[in-house]
């Protein structure tokens, strides 16, 4: 357990490291660097030159395996993460309405944070159509996450017109399976997906859209999402383009758990 202990203070050190602390770690055999597992092994019976020597072990593990710490900063990121689901549930997974694909009553939500201007999120939505044909009792939220680039907030806005229009699908299939978003393919995604433009244009520019769009924004800063495509299911937090089998598992994880 001494031994545990010691390689937890490395690691701890070497995250706060990571994560841009101001304070380096600790050198081996420096008594001061953390009273309190100095006073912990002193308690134990473990002087000055065993610990030094604890330490020194320690260390040469860490320098020798140095892939245990983006290990441990992404178990780190994903327990975070699954603590943060949990108060903001209801949030996550209440959906703009309208902006939802597969089953609307469905018992399992799979929430997608997206961009239509994400190359990323564009190979990803292939795998959620194959999901939902897969899953008939899937409902997928889809939220709208507009940080890629100068069109990502456009192709959003129309694309929450589209919701209200109650014509959400079809706008996202014609968008990740056409152009990249520009002025031109936005319209174009809108004729074809039937919304009646001067509506979706106004609506599209209305305080409702922005504030669905600041919320996004809101619940992505606090799961700690920096980049699309990002997905929720039960309590876990998927991100990136991750593929179909990774997503399924998923979903049968958090249907299991019920």
């Amino acid at each position: 357990m001494l031994i545990l202990a010691m390689v937890l203070v490395f690691a701890a050190a070497a995250l706060g490291v990571w994560w841009g602390m101001r304070s380096p770690p600790a050198a081996a055999g420096d008594s001061d660097g953390d009273p309190a597992l100095t006073r912990t092994l002193a308690d134990a019976g473990i002087g000055a030159k065993q610990r030094a020597a604890m330490e020194d072990l320690v260390r040469a593990y860490i320098l020798d395996h140095p892939e245990i710490i983006p290990q441990a900063i992404q178990n780190l990121r994903d327990k975070q993460a699954a603590q943060a689901i949990g108060p903001a549930r209801d949030a996550i997974e209440t959906p703009f309405p309208g902006a939802v694909l597969g089953n609307p009553d469905g018992k399992i939500t799979l929430v997608e944070f997206t961009d239509f201007a994400c190359p990323y999120c564009r190979a990803s939505a292939a795998d959620v159509e194959k999901l939902i044909e897969k899953n008939p009792d899937l409902k997928v939220v889809v939220r709208e996450l507009p940080i890629i680039g100068p069109m990502s907030e456009p192709s959003s806005r129309m694309g929450l017109a589209a919701a209200k229009q109650g014509k959400y699908r079809q706008f996202y299939r014609t968008m990740f399976g056409g152009p990249r978003p520009s002025p031109e393919s936005i319209m174009a995604a809108a004729r074809s997906s039937g919304l009646d433009l001067a509506a979706a244009k106004t609506f599209g520019a209305s305080k409702d859209v922005t504030g669905e769009l600041q919320k996004n924004m809101a619940l992505a800063q606090q799961l700690q999402i920096d980049g699309t495509p990002a997905f929720v299911v039960g309590d876990q937090l998927v991100r990136g383009a991750v593929g179909q089998d990774a997503l399924q598992k998923a979903i049968d994880s958090a249907r299991e758990k019920g």
